[in-house]
């Protein structure tokens, strides 16, 4: 597949190779969001995505005072989750409980592509996600999704109306490229939905031509969700091609509270803190790729 085309490119000479390395899940569990205050204090990363109702979001944004280096973006959640806009005004992303989003993805995804779920009642829960950080203080980076929701047209056009909005100018661009899946260790069949999914990136370049905001060449370790390790992490960084990219990431403490949580990454976000923290700072010391935030696109 050839790289794909989007704003923030034109301005990047051939010799450049930049990154950014986004934590998501920062505010679900306190451990969660030590783990990414240490890393960005380490230099293994300066961006991260927080949940609006997360159960750690109090911590979250203390954590974002103490950590100077941290950029903050907002981890837009539209299943397995809590509303933050009123119930009343998003009742087509619950899944009948008061307040509650859908638990199961598969089942957002079949509504979404039916028709059944209105793209404004996205956009407000968006926007209303959104609202909470700035009003919290949080200066607001870019958007992107939990289970990366956005790789719909359905999902991703209101997002990217929220942002707009709510004065944010990035967002991720979710679509892994086949270098970086290729690269990867991990099930096939996680390969393969990642490949299957990228039949939507042509439709998102379009929305995000109209939209105005800004994005990267692509999103790697999305494969290696899971499966981020040293070994992983090593190859992704050792052949990761000119240009601006973003690593997904998942790093955290598995503690008493992340085993009280809804979450099917448990030990994985030790495993990924260690890789982050033995490999970035120095391949960075190395001048190897320079490390940013979304908000030096």
């Amino acid at each position: 597949m050839q790289p794909l085309h989007c704003p923030v490119m034109s301005s990047i000479r051939n010799s450049e190779r930049r990154l950014i390395v986004n934590a998501d899940d920062f505010a679900l569990t306190e451990g969660v969001n030590r783990a990414i205050g240490e890393l960005s204090e380490a230099g293994a990363l300066r961006s991260c995505t927080l949940m609006a109702a997360g159960d750690a979001f109090k911590h979250a944004v203390r954590t974002t005072k103490d950590y100077k280096n941290l950029r903050v973006g907002c981890h837009v959640v539209l299943v397995d989750g809590s509303c933050v806009a009123p119930a009343e005004t998003v009742r087509a992303l619950q899944d009948g409980n008061e307040g509650q989003l859908r638990s199961s993805l598969p089942a957002f995804i079949a509504d979404l592509q039916r028709g059944k779920i209105p793209e404004a009642q996205i956009e407000a829960e968006a926007v209303a996600q959104i609202r909470r950080l700035q009003d919290a203080g949080v200066t607001v980076t870019h958007v992107d999704s939990h289970k990366h929701t956005h790789l719909f047209p359905r999902v991703a056009r209101p997002l990217m109306r929220a942002a707009m909005q709510c004065g944010v100018p990035a967002i991720r661009n979710p679509f892994e490229q086949a270098w970086s899946a290729g690269l990867t260790r991990g099930p096939l069949l996680r390969k393969l939905e990642v490949a299957a999914l990228r039949n939507f990136s042509s439709m998102f370049q379009k929305l995000l031509r109209a939209s105005g905001l800004k994005t990267t060449a692509g999103s790697i370790g999305v494969s290696a969700t899971g499966t981020l390790d040293g070994a992983n992490l090593e190859r992704l960084l050792n052949g990761m091609p000119e240009g601006t990219w973003e690593l997904v990431c998942h790093p955290g403490y598995n503690d008493a509270a992340l085993g009280a949580v809804r979450t099917r990454l448990r030990e994985e976000r030790d495993v990924e803190r260690n890789a982050l923290l033995a490999q970035i700072p120095a391949a960075v010391r190395e001048g190897r790729f320079e490390l940013i935030g979304f908000d030096e696109l």
